[in-house]
């Protein structure tokens, strides 16, 4: 099925999503871009490079899925191995057509502008180090939140023009440093009124054909930034993925609907963004307060993908993964009366491919462990019998398409 997807709308998605890093500090892709932006606007960029600028600014930590390297980003002006997360951010964006062209950008946009290469034709240069100058303004930003940002101001100018020639090209700090004379600039950061600029820019912008296969593809890049988030969680996206398709290929669900709903498995967990590394590796049972932090993931999923136009289904089914058939799951509180087929499936094959998956607090399970827990989850209300019936069946076949093997559709 071919869509219309509102490309900006995309990548204020995909930027929510990596505000869920920051935990407590979020909107840091935002700032960055409203920053980047003004100052190139300052400078007389316009169209194609305004909105290259303004989508690799939204989206320029992907790199980053780990909460402690945030801590570092958002703490530290500089440091060792700073590099790191600007290459995985590269080649994750060079695996997606529609994100391939600001894969260069976000390469180098923690390279000091005296060290990029010479080869790098002079646009990216500029784009990279701009936004490597207000990615690092807005660090300081964060580091100066207990002061009123027009008093921090100062500061911040200053310790950026410090390295003026060195970190950041000179005539890119004296244009941050012009349009930093306007009161605006610091005030329209505010998340209230950043909110209101974020919408003005959806508003009239430009929409693009987006074939299955497209889709995938934005959907493999948001699951490979979740799924980087923690070693026992690698690859666990792709698998529900995986598994949800042959599921509905087992109930002759047509094409499209099969196309939706490796899609969703792809982004069903794209809320653990904002649960912290050390809950999500830790070895032992959750407290109380851990597990209230989970309980969050499934809501955050929702609310990210179901602003994109077109989305809604796929929204529905993936966040829906912790509801149950008697309707003490969450977040909703949905039942066999409003679940759809779709949403039991995603639910199916995320309970599955979690339990053959290795976990911090275990091993792998076996097949016939895995069937038994199904259906004990069945008899307890938790599962589509009709389903775990399927998937009893053929547990070979399920099995492997969970852990990757034999797998169709993606790779």
């Amino acid at each position: 099925m071919i869509r219309q997807i509102n490309i900006r709308q995309l990548v204020h998605a995909l930027s929510d999503a990596l505000d869920l890093v920051g935990l407590d500090e979020d909107q840091h892709g935002k700032r960055v871009a409203f920053m980047a932006r003004n100052c190139a606007e300052n400078l007389g960029w316009e169209g194609g490079q305004l909105e290259r600028l303004y989508n690799a600014a939204l989206v320029h930590d992907c790199g980053v899925s780990s909460t402690e390297v945030h801590r570092r980003l958002t703490n530290e002006l500089d440091w060792e191995g700073s590099q790191d997360h600007c290459i995985r951010g590269e080649d994750l964006l060079s695996r997606c057509r529609l994100f391939r062209d600001i894969a260069p950008v976000v390469r180098y946009h923690h390279t000091h502008w005296e060290d990029l290469p010479p080869e790098l034709d002079r646009q990216t240069a500029l784009a990279a180090n701009l936004i490597y100058l207000t990615d690092r303004a807005d660090a300081l930003i964060c580091q100066n939140a207990h002061q009123d940002i027009l008093m921090a101001r100062h500061s911040i100018c200053d310790t950026l023009f410090a390295y003026r020639g060195r970190f950041f090209n000179a005539g890119l700090v004296d244009a941050f440093l012009d349009a930093a004379g306007n009161e605006f600039f610091w005030l329209a950061m505010d998340s209230r009124h950043l909110f209101r600029y974020l919408i003005q820019m959806e508003q009239g912008s430009c929409t693009e054909t987006a074939d299955p296969r497209t889709l995938l593809e934005v959907a493999g890049l948001f699951a490979d930034i979740v799924d980087t988030k923690s070693t026992f969680t690698h690859e666990h996206s792709k698998g529900v993925a995986r598994l949800a398709r042959l599921l509905g290929t087992y109930l002759n669900l047509p094409e499209d609907t099969l196309a939706d709903l490796e899609v969703a498995g792809l982004l069903h967990d794209l809320g653990k963004l904002n649960v912290p590394d050390e809950i999500l590796e830790k070895a032992g049972p959750l407290t109380e307060s851990e597990r209230a932090v989970m309980l969050h993931h499934s809501f955050e999923s929702y609310q990210i993908l179901s602003r994109i136009d077109g989305f809604s289904k796929i929204a529905q089914w993936a966040a829906f993964h912790h509801e149950d058939m008697s309707g003490t799951g969450y977040p909703f509180r949905k039942n066999s009366l409003t679940l759809s087929p779709e949403a039991r499936i995603i639910a199916v094959a995320d309970v599955f491919q979690a339990l053959a998956q290795e976990r911090p607090y275990r091993e792998a399970l076996p097949t016939e462990k895995i069937l038994l827990i199904l259906r004990e989850m069945v008899e307890e209300g938790k599962l589509d019998p009709d389903l775990v019936a399927i998937v009893e069946a053929r547990p070979k076949e399920c099995w492997r398409s969970a852990v990757g093997q034999s797998a169709k559709g993606i790779h």
